[in-house]
């Protein structure tokens, strides 16, 4: 290499890195005063991911909380409708996005809010996508919260690993899994992804876990139970409990209305308020003390 091109390569260096320090410095002052993120993953499409991460926003609400709640699943962003936030366009004020209220203690970000058309494809690629996830960080006036959860697309690809990169100082993640094999195998993946990544895994939660009838209300197992567990106890991470498949659930997600919100009293509302009670004290805990 000869000398103008090493001076090239280094100057370019030296531009990249600034880059990279200004970048964390908007991103650490835009969340300064969130005390707690958290990421929530799934190693597999359809295991209840964003309804897991929705009710759990929501059950923080209620507690008193002040909670965000962002929907980094570009494609497929499904946060708005299961909130009934479909057609709240976020504000913009002195150059930021103002994320959209869905009650005085929860604030809510997601591209589905963006959209005109809700049948819209975004087709894009890692920059565009780690731009927009930047953006959502740094550009968002989240304010003071107690938590953020951030609902990830499935999968170790682009928008977790842009997620967790941005995120630094994370307190951990959440991951979401069925008791089938075929998810299970896919979840491993997570827990390994994030070990790699070195972002502490809260727990595992195992959705789909039993079926609560809506005749009477008694649970059958439709799919086999507690592989959550197992995997969880194998991949030596905590195993934060199970929530069952119930139609009121689907329900409610279809209306905009989430079942902790309205079914307080209902067996799988009760299952979602004790992962979240494991969630709250893991981050109080000295082991979730990640800043």
């Amino acid at each position: 290499m000869g000398q103008n091109e090493a001076q090239k390569s280094c100057g370019q260096g030296q531009s990249e890195e600034l880059y990279r320090l200004k970048e964390q410095l908007e991103l650490q002052e835009a969340l300064f005063g969130i005390r707690n993120k958290i990421v929530v993953l799934s190693g597999k499409g359809g295991v209840g991911k964003s309804s897991v991460a929705t009710n759990l926003a929501v059950a923080l609400s209620l507690a008193g909380k002040k909670t965000g709640l962002l929907d980094v699943d570009l494609h497929g962003p499904s946060i708005p409708t299961l909130l009934g936030l479909e057609g709240r366009f976020p504000a913009q004020n002195n150059g930021q996005i103002e994320p959209v209220d869905y009650n005085d203690s929860l604030k809510v970000m997601s591209v589905g809010l963006l959209l005109r058309n809700q049948t819209d494809a975004l087709i894009w690629r890692g920059p565009a996508k780690h731009g927009m996830i930047k953006q959502f960080l740094a550009n968002v006036a989240w304010g003071a919260l107690d938590y953020l959860i951030v609902d990830c697309p499935p999968g170790t690809g682009d928008e977790p690993l842009s997620v967790i990169q941005l995120l630094d100082g994370a307190n951990g993640a959440i991951i979401v899994t069925t008791p089938q094999d075929v998810a299970l195998n896919d979840v491993r993946k997570s827990v390994t992804f994030c070990a790699q990544l070195k972002l502490p895994v809260i727990g595992v939660v195992e959705n789909m876990s039993g079926f609560v009838c809506p005749h009477c209300c008694k649970e059958v197992d439709i799919f086999k139970r507690g592989g959550g567990k197992t995997m969880a106890d194998e991949m030596a991470v905590p195993f934060l409990g199970g929530i069952p498949l119930d139609p009121a659930m689907v329900s409610a997600g279809d209306a905009g209305e989430p079942l902790v919100a309205n079914q307080a009293a209902s067996p799988t509302s009760e299952a979602i308020g004790a992962i979240v009670s494991a969630v709250t004290s893991w981050c109080d805990s000295d082991q979730g003390g990640r800043r």
